[in-house]
């Protein structure tokens, strides 16, 4: 494991007007990184820009949908030419979808994939020159337990989970001869506004809300995980007791989880 001081670390930290992504870039600028911040928000975040100054960071908002190529590529730029470089990438923007499959269009499945799968690997495809340059890179991308073990009603976002989860397992071995860490963060369910974002969602949230991990937490995690050079990091206890059940014995976990459809 590649060991990493934060201070100077130049990042972009994308979905970052709100939890996971909020608090990810908040951590990292205590810590002296010099951070790019993008999400679609332009209120939410130039409030996050002012804090980050406030902590005396350089700090750099760029404004778009990440699913947009032209924004992906104004963050690339951005890295260049503010920092001369970049040496970290965390993909954190997403979107989920609630419901069963059945009740869905096509539509859904896309969206969600754009966001979640296509938006964050391209962004990955662009930035590689800058990060095979950088100061002990890492690509870092936030994924979630259901990227490991799939539940009914959100298949979707189990499917572009699962499949950043196998990109990253895929890439972190490409990437080794580059010095290009990866590192795959699977929260469990978090206490953001992801809920207020989902598509066709069915209730309200507070059930999850109510089991929920804070987002500093998940960032205070992912930064010290980012520090150690780990490969992945699986956060809460009931995450970890659910890939580890999966694993040793799929046909019980299957049994179980079918009686929360």
């Amino acid at each position: 494991m590649v060991r990493r001081k934060i201070e100077g670390l130049r990042t972009i930290v994308t979905g970052a007007s709100s939890g996971i992504g909020r608090e990810i870039a908040i951590e990292l600028a205590k810590r002296g990184a010099k951070l790019i911040v993008t999400a679609r928000r332009a209120e939410r975040l130039e409030e996050l820009l002012t804090e980050l100054k406030s902590l005396e960071a350089e700090a750099v908002a760029v404004i778009g949908d990440i699913v947009d190529a032209n924004t992906r590529e104004a963050l690339v730029a951005a890295a260049s030419r503010e920092f001369g470089g970049l040496d970290a990438l965390v993909n954190n923007a997403g979107i989920g979808a609630l419901g069963p499959f059945a009740d869905a269009d096509e539509d859904r499945m896309r969206r969600v994939m754009e966001v979640n799968f296509f938006a964050p690997i391209e962004l990955i495809r662009l930035a590689l020159p800058l990060l095979r340059e950088g100061n002990r890179p890492i690509v870092v991308n936030v994924s979630s337990v259901l990227g490991h073990r799939a539940v009914a009603n959100k298949s979707e976002y189990c499917a572009s989970k699962f499949a950043i989860h196998g990109f990253s397992d895929a890439l972190r071995c490409e990437l080794t001869g580059d010095g290009i860490d990866l590192l795959l963060v699977s929260p469990s369910t978090t206490s953001s506004e992801f809920f207020d974002h989902v598509i066709d969602k069915d209730d309200d949230g507070s059930t999850h809300a109510k089991r929920a991990m804070a987002p500093h937490v998940v960032a205070r995690k992912t930064v010290g995980a980012m520090r150690r050079g780990k490969h992945e990091i699986i956060l809460s206890g009931g995450g970890k007791a659910l890939v580890w059940l999966d694993r040793l014995c799929p046909p019980i976990m299957n049994r179980i989880l079918a009686r929360f459809r």
